[in-house]
């Protein structure tokens, strides 16, 4: 760590520390005014006259603050509860336009116009608002510490329609005020604010009232500023939202064989969202619906040694989840909690200062059990209580400062981590980040039993990480350090015992205005890890060449050459990819990722061959009918002799009634072919076959107050049986309501 430590070090006379002076931001005042406004996508009413206009004129994609393409303009007034947003969105060709009736935040690569509001003025926290020319919504609850991070799971209640006209589109939004994070003040306030338009045509065009300088890393800080609302109203914000499910699980006892109908299980709950003051919002649940209306992305598990990774969906935990974000260390992977009985969360800013604490209990937890060579996810005996607290303090331009706390117990087994996290801005470019961390755990006897772990475990993760960003190249240098026995039981770190070195950085060239290439760059990494003995685990050394071009296209080919440790044994593995992506009609987006090479054969320990194939198609059939397609194709060879075929299948089919009614169809399909010859140290069946279904339709008037009717089933086939069988099946209905209260 020394060495790299002084190689960091030098690496800082490059960097300098300086106060940064912006380019000067924009004003506006924010117009007041108490007429009303009937949201039909036209901006005929005569209180759009008097709003506050703003011009969307800058291209910042392909081209750096260049001129738009097409003319838009933005209107905006409040009337002390509302945010009235209206945007008229000029084109020359309306036949062109690109999207659908969609569903919540699918969106973003249509033709759409939203506003990015920084209402705290902090120039490190913002929400998005966006609509498609179609009316479809989407929103985002994005943050700018280090560099711009976006969680578009966030969910909130507001208002907009969307028309297209002979001369383009409008669209028209309502926003509550209350949903906002607002400073308590009767003074008039200020925002940061960004009007964005999405134009995809032969290129994807994103345009702005802000002209951004890729040279500063910070976003936020280049945003225009919005002044207005002293005269806002009081109005109490509290969401309460009773639901109330049924549900019919069956199974079979024996496959082949008759299924055993479950009973009928109905469940009533409730959650609530209030905002206690301008600063601090609460979230409660009590007996919370966490089943998933939508079966996850399907990713293949097969020759990996490390545990998967998967999003988030439950709206619980998605409300404020921005505020327990760590920058270097994920400490809280809220889907480590999977069956409370209740939850409670409060989340808020008040000044430089962010707060975020939430507890809940699971009646089925588990744990992932995290080595330098592999991981594990195993269950515990126990139901447990989790908590955790994040506190950051924000200072300077871009800098901050973080410390968290989780805590998770159950019985005679408890898990505690405590942390220290932060970013240092150098200056506009160059930022520093840092995450130290201290775990320490007692398993329960029945688990030391069961999994040889030690009954005490605690140790230290280190993570430190230097960057230069720019708008022409790039420079990082990171270092990270696991303990042997450290156990962030509720975040996701599979991987403990090691040290690792990492040194990188790449440049990027932009075309000219027309060029059928926008833009190209280059990326190099040396990355090299060792376990805590000082035994080399890894060496890799990767790099790739990336290009824009026509058709809203990309291109990737790249290659990485490595030598690793697997039990005892130096593995030299050398492997190419391809990545392709095109739009090659306004409704039809295709996308391709392709590798071969050597690989390790991690269930024999054996170096073999292989390649791995995944595509994915998006159609449009119509602005009501979806397609989406999604194939995954993976094989390996050692010694010329197969050891796997696999491929999965993923086909969804939505169809949009309008703009709250949906049906969605689901059909997943695994098929693993195992050569049972290869497999030295396991028994292992040649045929593995998985499938499921879901049929589910859908009514939402918003994102809390929803109806759901679906069926869903899954099952396998395998060397016992001849054909695919049904091993589950589930009918179930939800309905809640949002109580605006």
């Amino acid at each position: 760590m020394a060495r790299f430590v002084l190689l960091l070090a030098a690496c800082c006379s490059l960097f300098s520390a300086t106060v940064v002076a912006y380019p000067p931001a924009k004003q506006f005042a924010l117009a007041h005014l108490q007429e009303q406004v009937k949201l039909d996508g036209n901006l005929d009413e005569h209180v759009w006259e008097n709003a506050t206009q703003i011009a969307v004129n800058t291209q910042n994609e392909p081209l750096e603050r260049a001129a738009s393409p097409v003319n838009t303009t933005a209107y905006l007034f409040d009337d002390g509860q509302f945010l009235y947003l209206g945007i008229d969105a000029k084109d020359p060709n309306p036949e062109a336009i690109r999207g659908a009736l969609r569903d919540r935040d699918e969106l973003w690569q249509d033709d759409n116009v939203g506003i990015i509001i920084d209402s705290l003025n902090d120039e490190r926290n913002a929400f998005e608002f966006f609509v498609n020319a179609y009316g479809a919504q989407g929103d985002i609850l994005a943050t700018d510490f280090d560099t711009w991070v976006e969680d578009p799971s966030w969910d909130a209640i507001w208002y907009s329609a969307a028309q297209i006209h002979s001369d383009g589109y409008v669209v028209e939004m309502k926003i509550p005020l209350t949903v906002l994070n607002l400073p308590k003040t009767n003074e008039p306030i200020t925002w940061g604010i960004s009007i964005a338009r999405n134009y995809p045509r032969d290129v994807f065009y994103r345009l702005s009232n802000v002209g951004f300088d890729l040279d500063i890393k910070c976003s936020f800080c280049q945003f225009d500023k919005l002044t207005g609302l002293a005269n806002r109203t009081e109005h109490r914000d509290v969401l309460f939202t009773p639901h109330i499910s049924a549900s019919r699980h069956d199974s079979k006892e024996h496959v082949p064989g008759d299924w055993q109908s479950g009973d009928v299980d109905v469940e009533v709950g409730a959650d609530l969202r209030w905002r206690i003051n301008d600063e601090t919002l609460l979230n409660a649940t009590v007996n919370p619906d966490f089943s998933q209306v939508e079966a996850d992305a399907v990713q293949l598990d097969v020759n990996t040694n490390f545990s998967l990774y998967y999003a988030e969906k439950r709206p619980f935990f998605l409300d404020g989840s921005s505020y327990f974000r760590t920058n270097q260390q994920e400490l809280f992977y809220s889907r480590t909690i999977a069956e409370p009985d209740y939850g409670v969360k409060v989340t808020g800013k008040q000044g430089a200062h962010t707060y975020a604490t939430l507890v809940a209990d699971d009646a089925n937890p588990s744990v992932l059990l995290p080595g330098n060579q592999g991981s594990s996810l195993v269950q515990l005996q126990d139901d447990v209580t989790n908590a955790v607290a994040r506190y950051r303090y924000d200072w300077g331009q871009r800098s901050g400062v973080g410390m968290t706390l989780t805590q998770r117990q159950g019985g005679d087994y408890h898990n505690t981590v405590a942390a220290l996290d932060g970013t240092y801005a150098l200056n506009a470019s160059d930022s520093f980040n840092y995450g130290l961390s201290y775990a320490d755990t007692d398993n329960s006897a029945l688990f030391v039993e069961n999994w040889d772990v030690a009954a005490d475990q605690s140790g230290k993760a280190i993570s430190l990480a230097l960057e230069r960003t720019k708008r022409d190249y790039n420079l990082r240098g990171e270092y990270q350090q696991i303990d042997e026995d450290y156990r962030a039981d509720m975040g996701y770190q599979p991987k403990a015992d090691f040290r690792e070195y990492v040194l990188g950085g790449g440049q990027t060239w932009y075309g000219d205005d027309g060029a059928s290439i926008t833009k190209w760059q280059y990326d190099l990494e040396w990355d090299k890890s060792f376990d805590l003995d000082g035994d080399l685990l890894e060496q890799e050394f990767e790099g790739y060449l990336y290009a824009e071009g026509p058709l809203v296209s990309t291109y990737e080919l790249g290659m990485w050459h490595s030598e690793e440790l697997y039990y005892g044994e130096y593995f030299i593995q050398n492997n190419g990819y391809v990545q392709f992506s095109i739009r090659p009609h306004q409704d039809l987006t295709y996308v391709l990722y392709a590798d071969y090479g050597s690989r390790i054969d991690y269930s024999n320990a054996r170096l073999g061959e292989g390649a791995d194939i995944e595509n994915s198609l998006s159609w449009d059939v119509n602005q009501h009918l979806q397609l989406k397609v999604n194939y995954n194709y993976s094989e390996l060879d050692v010694d010329e002799q197969s050891v796997y075929r696999a491929q999965q299948w993923d086909l969804r089919l939505y169809y949009k009634f309008n703009i709250r009614s949906m049906l969605k169809v689901i059909w997943q399909f695994e098929d693993i072919d195992r050569n049972q010859q290869a497999y030295l140290y396991s028994q292992v069946h040649k045929r593995n076959r998985d499938f499921g279904s879901q049929v589910v339709y859908s009514y939402k008037m918003n994102p809390q107050s929803v109806f759901y009717l679906g069926y869903s089933d899954s099952g396998y086939q395998d060397d016992s049986l001849d054909e695919l069988q049904r091993t589950e099946r589930t009918f179930f209905t939800k309905i809640s309501y949002a109580w605006q209260l």
